[in-house]
């Protein structure tokens, strides 16, 4: 899940200053909500932990990170109700699911229990199983036309598109339904790992986040992350970040 998080340290300055190109280096920088989240999923999978209390255990913890606003109120909640969101939360979130679990359908009922504490709309349980699933394919060794084929037909979303074709009217948008595809576009467009965070940051929209997505299925797929890049996020995290990230690598043989 390295990938993920690396790709949310490298959108998080074009999320205010969104960019349509691909010519820039790809720079660490600082960790958002997305990977707090995605580590507190990779907690909750480590110790069979309720999903629910491992999201707001660290998201109180660092809590004044960009959290959306339905997010940031069940946090404060007393009860654990979700709020029928269909915000790509659900999807940046879930790359554990999809690297820890080893059939289509335990990756799919696990993507759907992370998603569905908050983002129990329809559209945000897609979002994650969709996610999920690419990570999950990637990780066996299916081809980019297999993952293609196996998310359009499950899911319908459009993925018969190109970045240089999504780019020009492509607009921030925070939705699963408006954000998952074009992530994993960038993915199928892509060379490596590299090239498809780039990538997907070059559309302009909601950046860290969409990083966040396309960066686990190229971990997953590509399984090579240039070292400095993985230096740079290791040393970014928190001790606490940096333990459970440690952990979930060594369980389930991540070679990051």
């Amino acid at each position: 899940m390295i990938g993920a998080i690396a790709g949310d340290m490298i959108g998080s300055p074009y999320e205010r200053y969104p960019i349509k190109h691909t010519n820039f280096d790809p720079v660490v920088s600082a960790f958002t909500d997305d990977t707090v989240l995605t580590i507190a999923i990779a907690y909750s999978i480590l110790n069979e932990a309720d999903i629910a209390s491992s999201l707001k255990k660290l998201a109180e913890k660092y809590y004044n990170l960009p959290y959306g606003g339905g997010f940031r109120r069940w946090i404060r909640s007393w009860d654990n109700q979700p709020y029928n969101s269909f915000g790509n939360g659900s999807a940046m979130r879930v790359s554990p699911v999809g690297f820890a679990y080893d059939s289509v359908e335990e990756v799919l009922h696990q993507a759907k229990r992370t998603a569905e504490v908050t983002h129990n709309h329809p559209e945000g349980i897609k979002g994650a199983r969709a996610t999920a699933l690419a990570i999950y394919l990637a990780r066996i060794g299916e081809s980019k036309e297999t993952i293609r084929k196996e998310i359009t037909d499950r899911f319908s979303y459009d993925l018969n598109r190109t970045v240089d074709e999504i780019r020009p009217d492509y607009r921030f948008d925070v939705t699963c339904q408006g954000s998952v595809p074009e992530s994993i576009v960038a993915f199928l467009d892509s060379s490596n790992w590299e090239d498809a965070v780039k990538k997907s940051i070059s559309l302009g929209g909601d950046s860290d986040t969409m990083a966040c997505i396309t960066g686990g299925i190229a971990q997953a797929y590509y399984k090579e992350i240039p070292e400095n890049i993985v230096e740079d996020v290791r040393n970014r995290l928190p001790p606490d970040l940096r333990e459970v990230l440690n952990e979930f690598n060594v369980k389930y043989q991540c070679q990051f």
